[in-house]
């Protein structure tokens, strides 16, 4: 369809079919570093896919970060990322990975109803702050929380920070995507389901982030979300959509200083 282009990042990155198992890999040999720090698959609702990763830092835990995964809300599970958790668990943050139903077995809505849900859980779990970070169509799902009818207060208050990577912000173009007999969006959702439609949040440090050699439409969707609320934006000379997010696996990049309200 006519912007199935603008949105094929496969395409555009050279070995991008080796991502995948490169990510599960990892992923897996980070889990199995973490020995008994690494608890797998926590149900938090009534489905196979309602189950979040929860990995421990070394002593007291500061805070919790929490991750949401993209793949076009069609695609991975909390599984393929752990080791991007390294980052914060390295400054003494406790992480969760939320998994969630994928398309078209359940619409973009309830995902967002589904990733609240297992944030709540993680909240009840822990204490102190919550910072969120999502890549793609993760980055929509936490910018989503801020939707003060989405969460509990009680749960709401304590995000600090949000880090939303390479975000799907605008969902409508994607209605001209062939991947919509997927998503099965139409155009109410589609609007609803839009942060650049959210009234921008209140108290809480929002930072966005884009690869600078990424397919224009998603500089583009990071920097109409830049506008609209007001957050600062950060395009990463010489990352891709595949690889801006191994910055979380790094304590010490300034994405990691940022999700953690480092300054």
């Amino acid at each position: 369809m006519q912007l199935d282009d603008a949105y094929a990042n496969a395409a555009y990155i050279e070995g991008a079919e080796d991502y995948p198992p490169r990510w599960q890999k990892a992923a897996a040999a980070f889990r199995k570093q973490l020995g008994f720090r690494a608890q797998k698959n926590i149900s938090y609702g009534p489905t196979d896919r309602e189950v979040y990763d929860f990995f421990e830092p070394e002593g007291v835990s500061r805070g919790t970060v929490v991750f949401v995964h993209g793949g076009y809300w069609k695609a991975f599970a909390p599984s393929d990322w752990s080791h991007l958790a390294a980052g914060a668990l390295a400054r003494g943050y406790a992480v969760a990975m939320i998994g969630y139903d994928l398309c078209p077995d359940v619409r973009i809505s309830q995902i967002t109803a589904q990733v609240a849900k297992g944030l709540a859980d993680v909240a009840k779990r822990t204490q102190g702050a919550i910072s969120l970070a999502g890549h793609s169509a993760g980055g929509q799902l936490v910018a989503r929380m801020t939707d003060p009818l989405i969460l509990p207060g009680d749960v709401r208050e304590r995000i600090a920070n949000i880090v939303t990577i390479s975000p799907v912000a605008d969902l409508v173009p994607l209605l001209q995507t062939s991947m919509n007999e997927i998503l099965q969006l139409d155009e109410a959702e589609a609007t609803a389901e839009s942060p650049v439609n959210m009234t921008p949040p209140h108290g809480v440090n929002v930072t966005i982030w884009v690869g600078a050699d990424e397919r224009p439409a998603f500089i583009e969707q990071a920097e109409q979300l830049s506008r609209v609320w007001g957050a600062k934006l950060t395009a990463v000379e010489g990352r891709h959509h595949f690889d801006i997010i191994d910055l979380l696996e790094d304590p010490e990049s300034d994405m990691m200083k940022a999700l953690l309200g480092i300054k």
